[in-house]
């Protein structure tokens, strides 16, 4: 069933991109930490019709249901928006977001193991400029992360811990490292896990 998104003016939302092939608790670690640390009402998990930087991905309802199985919580909705909005980059997610829901504050979420990758997204200096971001952190990419593009280019739009909660009505380019309690799964260990492959 899909869900009809609803956010006044003035709400802070965080939005969650990805495949979610599978969904695991490192997603919902992700946006746990963020909602709690910048004041968001709520948390929307957009799953993705197809990364475009991935192989094929499982079918999307699959994808969709693996994805409420965890984000658990009146917080935390999972919607398949992009593909009704048609929209296969962030950018244009964004864009279409934003000239839907007026005045809501919206902030991307990601985890810090998908910094090390983002200069390869569409528009990602667009992106940057175009909502406030926060990256929380996850194994395997604490430090380094926070040496990529996005801090080299937007270095001085970098808030300080202490002011995370302002990141939401933040003027971007805005971004905020939480480091936080590594959540160590990922959904490339589960799929090979589930396809009988030794996990390092």
């Amino acid at each position: 069933m899909r869900h009809a998104l609803q956010a006044p003016r003035g709400m802070k939302v965080g939005l969650l991109g990805g495949s979610f092939d599978p969904a695991h608790s490192g997603h919902a670690h992700v946006a746990e930490t963020a909602r709690a640390r910048l004041g968001l009402q709520c948390v929307w998990w957009l799953v993705s019709p197809q990364n475009p930087l991935k192989p094929k991905s499982s079918p999307l309802q699959h994808r969709l249901a693996s994805a409420r199985s965890v984000a658990r919580g009146p917080h935390m909705v999972v919607t398949d928006i992009e593909t009704r909005l048609k929209t296969q980059f962030t950018i244009d997610t964004l864009r279409a977001l934003k000239r839907r829901f007026p005045g809501v504050h919206f902030v991307w979420l990601m985890g810090a193991d998908n910094l090390a990758g983002f200069e390869r997204w569409r528009g990602w200096q667009e992106i940057a400029r175009l909502i406030p971001i926060c990256v929380v952190s996850r194994p395997g990419a604490g430090p380094k992360a926070r040496l990529g593009r996005l801090a080299s280019r937007f270095p001085h739009a970098r808030l300080k811990l202490e002011k995370a909660a302002l990141c939401p009505g933040a003027v971007p380019p805005a971004w905020v490292y939480i480091p936080a309690r590594w959540n160590p799964l990922s959904s490339t260990a589960l799929r090979n896990a589930g396809a009988g492959l030794t996990i390092d």
